[in-house]
C-alpha cells in the first residue's frame, strides 16, 4: 500500500540551486504586525511558518535564511506576539505567533490568536503555510487545531518536522505515524512531509528548494 504523506524526495540539482539562490542574498526583517491594517502590500508570494510554542520556529527561519539572529528565539513560550515579515529575494517569509500554551495573559493570547485567524483567512498572496511539528512528539491536539483552521481558510499547509536530530529510530517512526494519522483528517494538507534539523542543517536545502518552487 502506498504510504500517505511520505517524506519529500530530495530535489534535483536545479531545484536545490534555485532554493540556494533565493536565500543567497540578505534576508531582512521588514516589520512586525499586530493588527490587519499593518500588513505590508500584498504584492508578492508569501510563505509562512506556524508552530506551537518552542517547536523551533525561530531557529528554523534562521537556518533557512543563513542568518543566526534574524528571527528572535526565546525560551519563553509564546513570546513572539506579532506576525513578523521578512524580505527574502522576491518573496515574503512570514513568522507567525506561536500557538498553544503561552506564558502571557489570557487577553493577550486571545488577541494574537484572533489576528492569526484573520491573517490566514484573508491573505490572497499566502501560497503555503509550513506547520512545524516537533519530531520528539509528533502532532498534538493543538497542532490539529491550526490544521483545522487552515482547512477552513482553504490555505494549503505542509508539515515540517523539526529537531529530527533529537530522536532516533523507532521514536521518529512513531512520531511520523502519529503525524500522518492526524494529516489524513485534513483536506488542506500537502501530501509530503519535510524532515529538518536546524542545528545540523538537515533538510534545510530541501526546504529552500520547496519554497523556491512555490512561486
Amino acid at each position: 500500500m502506498e504510504l500517505r504523506f511520505p517524506e519529500v524526495e530530495t530535489p534535483d540539482a536545479a531545484s536545490l540551486e534555485r532554493g540556494r539562490l533565493l536565500f543567497a542574498g540578505e534576508t531582512t526583517f521588514l516589520k512586525g504586525v499586530v493588527a490587519m491594517d499593518g500588513l505590508p502590500p500584498a504584492d508578492r508570494v508569501e510563505v509562512c511558518f506556524a508552530g506551537r510554542s518552542n517547536v523551533g520556529k525561530s531557529s528554523l527561519i534562521n537556518a533557512l535564511t543563513g542568518r543566526k539572529g534574524l528571527a528572535r528565539a526565546s525560551n519563553t513560550p509564546g513570546r513572539t506576539q506579532e506576525i513578523n515579515f521578512f524580505n527574502a529575494g522576491d518573496i515574503y517569509v512570514v513568522d507567525l505567533p506561536g500557538y498553544g500554551f503561552a506564558n502571557a495573559p489570557v487577553a493577550v493570547v486571545e488577541k494574537w490568536q484572533r489576528l492569526l485567524k484573520q491573517y490566514l483567512s484573508g491573505r490572497q498572496t499566502l501560497r503555503r503555510v509550513f506547520v512545524l511539528i516537533d519530531a520528539r512528539h509528533g502532532a498534538k491536539g493543538v497542532d490539529e487545531e491550526i490544521m483545522s483552521l487552515l482547512d477552513s481558510s482553504a490555505v494549503t499547509f505542509q508539515v515540517v518536522m523539526t529537531k529530527i536530530d533529537k530522536v532516533k529510530g523507532s521514536a521518529l517512526d512513531d512520531a511520523l505515524k502519529r503525524t500522518r494519522a492526524a494529516l489524513a483528517k485534513h483536506p488542506a494538507a500537502f501530501p509530503e512531509i519535510i524532515l529538518t534539523s536546524s542545528e545540523k542543517g538537515e533538510g534545510i536545502p530541501t526546504l529552500r528548494a520547496v519554497i523556491a518552487g512555490i512561486q
